[in-house]
C-alpha cells in the first residue's frame, strides 16, 4: 500500500505536469495568434507589392481613384477614416463614460439598472447593414437638416463650408459612435465598478460630495480601462465598413468640412473589390494594408500609454 508520503509525491508530481502542460499550451496559443498576424500581413503585403512598386510613397498623397488609367491614391479615404473615427469617439467617449457611471452608481434600482445595462449591450450585437439602413432613413434626414442650419449661419468655419447633400462625413459619424458606444460603455462600466469602495467611502467620510468622489476618486482610479475601452472603440471604428459604405457618400475628394461626403478604406474595399482587376486589385491591397498598419500603430501606441500608466500606479 501506497504511504501518505508517496501519494503526496504523485500528488504533487501530476500538479507540476499540469502546470507544466498548460504553460506549454498558453504558450503555444500565444505564438499561434502572432503566426496568424504575421501570415495576414505577408499575404496582404505580397498582393499590395505590385501597387507598392509603382505608387511607392505618393500613394498617400494621390487624391485620385482612376481604374482605366490606373491611377490610384488614397490620401481621400485615409483622410475619412481618421476624421470619421474621431468624430464617433468625441461623441461616443463621454457618452460611454456617463452611461458607465450611471449603471455603477447607486441611482436605479439593480433589476433597472441590469435591464439598461443589458439594452446598452444589445447594441453591439445589431448588423452593421442594419446601422446603415437606419442610417439613411433616420440619421441622415436629421443631420441633413441640421447641417443646413449650420452651413446658413456658419458657412465661415471651414468645418460647415459646404451644403449637407444626404449621406456624408457628419452622418456616418454620429452612426459609428452609436456602433462604438457599447464597447466603451460596458468596459467603462467594469473598471468603474472595480474601484475599491474604501477608496470612495473615505473620500465621502472626509467630507467629499457625490460628484467629487466621482470625478476626483472614481474617475482617475478607473481612466486606465476606460482608456483601453476607447482604443478597442477606435479598433471597431477604423475598420466599420458596410454602415460607413452606405452613410459616408463614397466621394474620392478631400474636404475641411464635415457636411461633405467623403470616402473611408473599409468602405472604399467594400465597393471597389468585387469588380477589381489588375492594379486595381493591387491598390485596394495597398489600401487594407495601411489600414491593417493603422490599426497596429493605434494599439501599440496604447500599449504604451497603459504600460506608463501601470508604472506609474504602481510606484
Amino acid at each position: 500500500m501506497s504511504t501518505a508520503a508517496e501519494v503526496g509525491h504523485k500528488a504533487e508530481r501530476v500538479r507540476i505536469l499540469s502546470d507544466k502542460g498548460f504553460r506549454i499550451l498558453t504558450m503555444l496559443a500565444a505564438w499561434f495568434g502572432v503566426l496568424v498576424l504575421v501570415l495576414l500581413t505577408w499575404e496582404v503585403a505580397s498582393g499590395a507589392m505590385p501597387a507598392i512598386e509603382k505608387f511607392g510613397w505618393n500613394f498617400f498623397t494621390n487624391d485620385r481613384w482612376n481604374p482605366p488609367r490606373e491611377n490610384f491614391g488614397a490620401a481621400p479615404m485615409i483622410y475619412g477614416t481618421l476624421v470619421t473615427a474621431f468624430i464617433a469617439l468625441l461623441i461616443a467617449t463621454p457618452l460611454g463614460v456617463g452611461v458607465g457611471i450611471f449603471l455603477t452608481e447607486d441611482y436605479l434600482h439593480p433589476h433597472v439598472r441590469n435591464v439598461i445595462k443589458f439594452m446598452v449591450e444589445m447594441l453591439a450585437a445589431i448588423p452593421s447593414v442594419i446601422y446603415g439602413l437606419w442610417g439613411l432613413f433616420t440619421v441622415v434626414p436629421i443631420t441633413k437638416e441640421v447641417g443646413m442650419y449650420l452651413y446658413n449661419n456658419f458657412r465661415g468655419i471651414p468645418l460647415f463650408s459646404t451644403p449637407p447633400s444626404g449621406p456624408g462625413i457628419l452622418p456616418a459619424s454620429v452612426v459609428l459612435a452609436i456602433m462604438v458606444l457599447p464597447t466603451i460603455a460596458a468596459l467603462s462600466r467594469v473598471s468603474l465598478a472595480n474601484v475599491p469602495s474604501l477608496l470612495k467611502s473615505g473620500a465621502l467620510a472626509l467630507g467629499a460630495t457625490r460628484w467629487e468622489v466621482i470625478f476626483k476618486v472614481t474617475l482617475p482610479t478607473a481612466w486606465i480601462g476606460i482608456v483601453g475601452a476607447v482604443v478597442l472603440a477606435l479598433g471597431r471604428a477604423l475598420g466599420e465598413t458596410m454602415a460607413l459604405a452606405m452613410l459616408v457618400g463614397n466621394n474620392n475628394q478631400i474636404s475641411p468640412s464635415i457636411l461633405a461626403p467623403g470616402s473611408t478604406i473599409a468602405a472604399a474595399l467594400a465597393n471597389n473589390f468585387g469588380d477589381a482587376t489588375g492594379m486595381q486589385v493591387a491598390a485596394l491591397m495597398y489600401l487594407s494594408l495601411i489600414l491593417l498598419g493603422i490599426t497596429l500603430l493605434v494599439n501599440i501606441i496604447a500599449e504604451l500609454i497603459l504600460g506608463k500608466a501601470v508604472d506609474v500606479s504602481a510606484r
